[in-house]
């Protein structure tokens, strides 16, 4: 029986996209490999939700990051240097990838929801691999939903996706943290979040990152209660990404299981 396609939503952040001062173009090279094997052998419709927008512009422009218009300004140097090394990167397998920047407004909106969706199906049927990022360059306060750990959950949910994986500087959940206890032990499956974990505070572990082990926890919360699973994994060594998605072994990250289906949107 042929294997059932399924529509994942990948997100990477920005500490994986960043070696000191330059792009880590070993990891994207990476990424963009496991990429084409999730299309060209497993047949699997891909999003990619990257980060990497500030990194990328601050390695042209050396600007205060702490100031609201440098960050936007930095994300606008940034955005196409990152396109531009996808495309090159895609294009060596043959596939074809798009930008889609996206606000707050274009979830909360029915009527721009409904064109992101549209745009978004064009795209999938034609086999392009859409490319999301947050338009920093525009987003006021009002408009921002402010990481991109949730941009991913809200894009799982609204682009009907079956997985949503996140690719971090984390290699998945521990019961405590691994910093500080060498007797930390992974968290494999979680069926459930606590309201104190969804509480802790935020510790991004990159000068260029939004958020932190919390943001992730809060986007598997949001897309478990929705229907959606979420595997948290490494985006530095990919070995267990790649065990999980394309040979189906889960030997290493963490699996948060779908509970509660909730139709709202779909």
């Amino acid at each position: 029986m042929e294997e059932k396609s399924k529509r994942i939503v990948i997100k990477v952040g920005s500490a994986v996209l960043r070696e000191d001062d330059v792009l880590a173009v070993t990891r994207l090279n990476n990424l963009v490999d496991l990429i084409a094997k999730l299309k060209k052998e497993k047949n699997n419709e891909v999003i990619l939700v990257s980060s990497g927008a500030v990194a990328a512009g601050n390695t042209k422009l050396n600007l205060d990051r702490k100031v609201i218009l440098n960050r936007q300004a930095l994300a606008a140097i940034g955005q196409p240097l990152l396109m531009k090394f996808y495309k090159k990167r895609f294009r060596e397998h043959d596939l074809k990838c798009a930008q889609m920047l996206l606000v707050e407004e274009d979830f909360d909106s029915r009527k721009r929801s409904k064109n992101a969706r549209g745009v978004m199906e064009i795209l999938l049927e034609n086999d392009i691999i859409p490319i999301l990022n947050e338009n920093d360059v525009i987003a006021n306060q009002e408009l921002l939903i402010g990481d991109n750990d949730q941009l991913a959950a809200r894009a799982a949910y609204f682009f009907g996706a079956d997985l949503l994986v996140i690719l971090s500087d984390v290699d998945g959940l521990y019961d405590s943290n691994p910093h500080e206890n060498k007797d930390a032990k992974m968290r494999n499956i979680v069926d459930k979040i606590e309201d104190c974990e969804l509480e802790m505070k935020h510790t991004p572990n990159s000068e260029f990152a939004t958020g932190g082990i919390v943001t992730k926890l809060k986007a598997a919360d949001y897309v478990m209660k929705k229907g959606i699973p979420m595997y948290l994994s490494s985006g530095f060594d990919l070995t267990n990404a790649w065990d999980f998605l394309v040979e189906d072994n889960h030997n290493s990250g963490t699996l948060f299981r779908a509970n509660v289906v909730d139709n709202y949107y779909l």
